[in-house]
């Protein structure tokens, strides 16, 4: 063991919260525009990591992507939502066939 005293070095680049707020900002509206990335642009031009904004934006509160459920009651919906598909086109093509007979018998009497 070294019984020398430790220097009291400063280990990477401190951030101002006007910094943070910045990059966070930053981030936000890249996302926006251009649906994702901003993380990975903003670690390049401003030089930090990745990982140190992407806790800043938790700190900040913005939300990552959002997550497709799976859970049990997603299987119920689908099926739900298909059923009801289902019924608007039986009810579209009856729609369909009354109007082609229509246009049939204009037809047949010109």
């Amino acid at each position: 063991m070294s019984t020398s005293p430790k220097k009291n070095t400063v280990r990477g680049k401190r951030y101002t919260a006007e910094e943070k707020a910045k990059i966070v900002a930053f981030v936000q509206e890249y996302n926006a525009t251009n649906g994702r990335g901003g993380q990975s642009v903003a670690a390049t031009k401003f030089g930090t990591s990745q990982l140190t904004i992407s806790t800043w934006l938790k700190g900040a509160g913005v939300s990552g992507r959002s997550k497709v459920s799976g859970g049990k009651g997603s299987m119920q919906g689908k099926l739900a939502t298909m059923l009801t598909l289902g019924q608007d086109i039986e009810r579209l093509e009856r729609e369909l066939s009354t109007k082609r007979s229509k246009f049939e018998t204009l037809k047949a009497s010109l």
